[in-house]
């Protein structure tokens, strides 16, 4: 069973930054550009629905569109990618999340902003994917953990900074100036990645038939059911965070900003603590984080009621569930064998199935008259079923340990 930091295996230490610093803050940079183009739309939906012309539950499809380009694009940038220097491939996907954020603001109707926005989520997956790799391949052994983590703050504090600036952008100067702003974020990642980020070669060995076979390891596949399915329950409650503020708790609209805020300061805090506590375990932080966030899960039932008692429990919620992720990925690249660049990309293929799953599971609940809290209870149970995926994904790790100790 592997519970450190994978060795990373990536750049040797010939290509390790001298300025690492400045190396992962400009991978970090792209993290940041990510998560505001991600989540912005959200801020946003009724201005692009007039901008586009259609009804606002129409225009929600837009973010299902680039969630379904997540999906798709990690598998297949990542096959065809593998050997292409990383470098080089980190710039081609902040290229290209530039032109379609382009796109998208150019859209003269919601069909062509729909494509656009499918589009721009396809180098998502690959690109923390890819980053993850190199600034793991930059870090000595024992800070690789937070390195990642490092990378992955940029989107943390994108929901913090990036989203609220850029809802604001697009509320006074169009919605489309939100898309052309983080547009000019992709560029200027590029020209960090180009001034900071050295050289470091991709994989010359990797096949499209050898990625593949990531496909028939269990310990992988495992490790994207736990993702998928104990991520799901942030999203539950995430998804039905204006209601329960407001109809359950019995705030004003005006207190969502704080609480969705509050989502944001818990990821970052989350996102931060993942890497120390990777150097500790990643396996253990995997199971006590899964564990935590089906008991923070209860204390939003319980805490939704009472109005402004639900913020730290809403804080907790990101901070468990950044530690999740964040160590869902180190996972990820250590399982992933000689499929390395696939494994990194295809834990956020994971995470984006974990927000449809969530965010289904918990309108279905609401539909069925049991009121908003009941997405937390949702919650819950798929942490709880996320721990016995990881906790099955142990004991056949302990099972294959145990029969090669024996054939030997």
């Amino acid at each position: 069973m592997t519970t450190t930091a994978p060795s990373a295996g990536t750049a040797p230490s010939s290509t390790r930054a001298s300025h690492f610093t400045l190396a992962v803050l400009a991978l970090a940079l792209g993290g940041f550009a990510i998560g505001t183009t991600e989540f912005v739309t959200m801020g946003l939906l009724p201005q692009i629905a007039d901008g586009v012309d259609v009804s606002i539950p129409s225009a929600g499809h837009v973010i299902s569109a680039y969630a379904l380009g997540v999906v798709v694009g990690a598998p297949l940038i990542a096959i065809l990618g593998a050997r292409l220097p990383r470098r080089a491939l980190l710039i081609g996907l902040m290229a290209a999340y530039a032109a379609f954020n382009l796109l998208s603001a150019a859209a003269t109707g919601y069909g062509v902003l729909f494509v656009a926005r499918f589009l721009d989520g396809l180098p998502h997956g690959a690109y923390f994917g890819v980053a993850s790799l190199v600034a793991a391949g930059l870090a000595p052994p024992s800070r690789r953990g937070r390195a990642v983590a490092s990378v992955m703050l940029g989107l943390s504090v994108a929901n913090v900074v990036g989203v609220p600036a850029a809802t604001w952008l697009g509320q006074q100067a169009g919605w489309r100036a939100a898309y052309a702003a983080t547009a000019a974020l992709s560029i200027a990642t590029i020209a960090m990645i180009l001034l900071f980020v050295p050289s470091s070669p991709g994989d010359p060995g990797a096949t499209g038939r050898r990625e593949m076979l990531f496909f028939r390891n269990a310990q992988a596949l495992m490790t994207l059911l736990a993702g998928a399915v104990g991520f799901g329950g942030l999203f539950a409650v995430y998804s039905y965070i204006a209601p329960t503020v407001t109809e359950v708790g019995g705030l004003s609209e005006s207190a969502v900003p704080v609480f969705t805020a509050g989502f944001g300061v818990g990821m970052v805090a989350g996102t931060w603590l993942a890497g120390r506590l990777a150097e500790w375990s990643v396996f253990r932080t995997l199971i006590w984080s899964g564990a935590g966030s089906g008991v923070v899960m209860l204390v939003v039932w319980a805490a939704a009621p009472h109005g402004w008692l639900l913020l730290p429990a809403v804080f907790l919620v990101t901070a468990v569930g950044s530690v999740l992720v964040i160590n869902l990925q180190l996972r990820m690249m250590a399982v992933s064998g000689e499929a390395q660049t696939l494994g990194a990309a295809m834990n956020h293929a994971s995470l984006n199935l974990a927000n449809a799953l969530g965010a289904w599971l918990g309108g279905l609940v609401i539909a069925a008259g049991y009121g908003y809290r009941s997405p937390a209870l949702v919650g819950g149970a798929l942490s709880v079923v996320g721990v016995a995926v990881l906790l099955w994904s142990a004991s056949l790790d302990r099972a294959s340990a145990h029969s090669a100790r024996s054939r030997s």
